[in-house]
């Protein structure tokens, strides 16, 4: 397999990942600066997902037609000068709208790179692509809370920034050189009404569910933002199918495998992206740490998910999809839970190891599930299920920190009082148990599902003498 094509990917995955942990782990300190509480200053967080889901669904029709290796270049580029727009920011509205130009290029980037892995790799090696796709990946987490938590500490939070800089320079380069040239297909002309209808529904939804909880807004704005994505939602669905091309064809969840993976992962990305938000602001405003030492604490759960990229191949092979993604799936919900029993009296050796354990477990889950989705998905049909596939998975990991949002701000309403400790296990619990309904469409899954990709082998039935 050739290694290169992923490795070079993958700096997409870095990048992305690095800004949002390093966002993360400095958002208290960000917000201070800003003049804003902590939970407003989630617009940040929460505008970038906005613009992911509401551009990714063109970024497919814009890699078919002018060619998948132009598209991610020019990704790349759009992400950079965000990231530059997000240092300079001195006010909460300049720093929202530098992240809605960083999902801007953020939308084309993923998606478009899990194009090309996908038309450029056999199915048979798929899970091994996947694994290398996000190796490097994980380092952003993996770095980008101790160095993040370093700089906002030592430092000030505009540099943590600039780290992309270079990367996103390199990343260009090595993509001139090495990236195969994926030609486009000549696709029919864009779907505008769909384009509108779906930037609609992911953008109500997403800003409509964060603001509910927001201080600086009335519940009303959500409330009319939500019923509004909602409600476009509802339409595009009555409308694509009537449409011959539209921008995202539901059709593709006739699938069994991309249909379970991708509703079981939703859920699951509720809770891993409910985690980075919750995980420091109880480090640093419940236990007291500063934001370099829940930096060096929180980059455990990265270190399990690297760990985990060596063996995901062997372990799909044995176990197949279904069942690795129950077992990973409900360790998951059980490691996240764990979360609302840490104390600042708790030794940080054992909050590390549940952290670590915790990581592993949402590595096979987002290993297996990636994988799983593309499997029986043929060519023609790869940029729209890379496309769908993302603006779902940016959906889910807004809600997830939509969600922990609203826990938090509620649970402080009732009690009448700043955030507490109690309040960060309530929504941890409750986030918890939401992740555990991943495995529920796992259960119908037939568990040769997606056995060329997985390489796993039906179990052979063993004769007794009497021929029974």
């Amino acid at each position: 397999m050739n290694r290169i094509v992923p490795l070079i990917l993958a700096v997409a995955l870095f990048m992305e990942q690095m800004d949002s942990t390093v966002i993360s782990t400095a958002l208290p300190t960000i917000a201070e600066d800003l003049e804003v509480g902590p939970i407003t200053l989630k617009l940040a967080l929460t505008s970038y997902m906005v613009a992911l889901a509401m551009f990714i669904p063109v970024s497919g029709w814009m890699a078919d037609r002018y060619g998948a290796k132009k598209i991610f270049r020019l990704a790349i580029f759009v992400f950079v000068i965000g990231s530059i727009c997000c240092a300079f920011s001195a006010t909460l509205s300049q720093f929202v709208l530098s992240r809605f130009l960083q999902g801007m290029g953020g939308a084309m980037m993923t998606p478009v790179g899990r194009l090309v892995l996908l038309r450029t790799t056999p199915r048979s090696e798929l899970v091994s692509a996947m694994a290398l796709l996000t190796i490097p990946a994980l380092v952003g987490p993996l770095t980008g809370p101790p160095i993040g938590g370093f700089i906002t500490t030592y430092f000030t939070w505009h540099w943590i920034f600039l780290i992309n800089v270079p990367v996103g320079i390199i990343g260009i380069w090595l993509a001139t050189i090495y990236l195969p040239e994926v030609p486009g297909t000549n696709p029919p002309g864009v779907d505008w009404r769909g384009f509108l209808l779906t930037s609609v529904t992911a953008a109500g939804l997403v800003f409509g569910l964060s603001v509910i909880g927001l201080p600086a807004l009335p519940p009303a704005v959500g409330i009319i933002a939500a019923a509004a994505g909602l409600g476009a939602g509802i339409v595009y669905v009555l409308y694509a199918r009537n449409h011959p091309a539209p921008i995202l064809n539901l059709r593709i969840f006739q699938d069994d495998a991309f249909r379970t993976a991708t509703i079981g992962g939703t859920l699951f990305r509720i809770s891993t992206g409910a985690i980075p938000f919750l995980l420091p602001l109880m480090l640093q405003l419940a236990f007291g740490l500063n934001p370099f030492q829940s930096g060096l604490i929180t980059f455990a759960g990265a270190v399990g998910a690297l760990m985990v990229k060596f063996v995901a191949r062997r372990v799909f092979a044995m176990s197949g999809f279904k069942m690795t993604l129950i077992v990973a799936g409900t360790l998951g919900a059980a490691t996240t839970a764990a979360n609302g029993f840490f104390t600042p009296q708790t030794p940080h050796a054992l909050i590390i190891a549940f952290l670590l354990m915790s990581g592993v477990c949402r590595s096979f889950f987002f290993t297996g599930s990636n994988a799983l989705s593309y499997s029986e998905i043929s060519d023609a049909q790869a940029s729209q299920a890379t496309s769908i596939a993302s603006v779902v998975q940016q959906i889910g990991l807004a809600l997830g920190v939509a969600f922990a949002a609203f826990i938090l701000e509620a649970s402080s309403v009732v009690t009448g009082s700043h955030l507490q400790l109690a309040d960060f296990h309530l929504a941890f619990f409750l986030v918890a148990g939401l992740s555990l309904f991943a495995v529920v469409p796992l259960l119908r899954l037939d568990p040769m599902t997606g056995a060329a990709v997985s390489g796993h082998r039906r179990p052979k039935v063993v004769q007794s003498e009497a021929g029974e």
